[in-house]
């Protein structure tokens, strides 16, 4: 009995030491770097390819994944009808913040923008827009004086082209660097928001994730029919400071999309794959309420 136990030993460590890389080494495959994203709600393993077939939504729990400016513009818009307008504005040092200058080079290398809001003219559904959108890779989509610039000239563009307005917000709110001179792009914004309304003309808002801070609290907010993309963070202030501020527990998806929606702060949440046929909608609409 003892032999048939010595000998099922023996063959356990023959097997261990052939078979599992004791003597020789077993096939390996390497899985190439960036293949796979990792959803950060839900923690799903997605294949690259598959993430962006899918507009870069979960496919698991429908999260939706940050993206950039240029994937947003090329998204929405019909196919090579986008033209971009005022390209060349660059951002200054007018407080001199310490380096500064080097972190705005650093984000102009990584992101191949000059800052973080691209504008120009495009078509949705063959319906010409002034478009706008806010890319939160550059400086998590602050709005210094070149953002809000920029904003002011494309909404003025559209007002005197007699164009409707698509503005896509994505910020963490003002750039602190630049002090007073980010802060006064909060009013300049509104203002011309106003006459571009007052003008009788279309503005559509639609807020990505996250809308925050000096941006939700300026142009974002004025759009005749704002629109939420399901999941975003929209806000002021951030949920520790109002917790630390009125010392109360918040609500919970507190500043999500869906919640803003039911306190009737946007008036509607769209998935990002609908987003696009909702525009070409309600710029449909809007046209021909115009030729009544």
């Amino acid at each position: 009995m003892n032999n048939i136990f010595e000998d099922r030993k023996a063959k356990v460590e023959t097997y261990k030491k052939d078979i599992r890389g004791k003597k020789e080494k077993l096939f390996k495959v390497d899985i190439p770097e960036g293949l796979f994203v990792k959803c950060e709600k839900c923690n799903e393993h997605i294949f690259r390819e598959d993430l962006s077939t899918n507009h870069y939504v979960c496919l698991k729990c429908r999260s939706h994944f940050r993206i950039s400016a240029r994937e947003r513009i090329k998204m929405i818009t019909d196919i090579d009808s986008f033209y971009e307008l005022f390209s060349n504005l660059k951002t200054l040092n007018p407080l001199n913040f310490p380096n500064y200058e080097e972190k705005i080079k650093q984000y102009q290398v990584q992101t191949n923008e000059l800052d973080a809001f691209i504008s120009g003219v495009a078509t949705l559904g063959g319906e010409m827009v002034a478009i706008g959108v806010m890319d939160s890779f550059f400086m998590m989509g602050s709005m210094g004086s070149v953002v809000g610039e920029k904003v002011t000239r494309l909404v003025e563009y559209a007002t005197e082209k007699r164009l409707p307005l698509v503005i896509f917000a994505a910020s963490g709110g003002a750039r602190m660097q630049e002090g007073i001179f980010s802060l006064m792009q909060m009013a300049k914004t509104s203002a011309v928001c106003q006459h571009h309304n007052e003008a009788g003309l279309l503005y559509i808002s639609v807020l990505t994730n996250p809308t925050t801070g000096g941006v939700a609290a300026s142009f974002a907010s004025l759009g005749d029919i704002i629109i939420a993309e399901k999941g975003a963070l929209i806000g002021f202030a951030g949920q520790r400071v109002i917790k630390q501020t009125i010392g109360e527990e918040l609500p919970e998806n507190f500043q999500t999309a869906e919640f803003q929606f039911k306190k009737g702060f946007v008036d509607m949440v769209v998935d990002r794959k609908d987003l696009k046929k909702t525009l070409v909608k309600l710029l449909q609409l809007h046209k021909k309420a115009e030729l009544r």
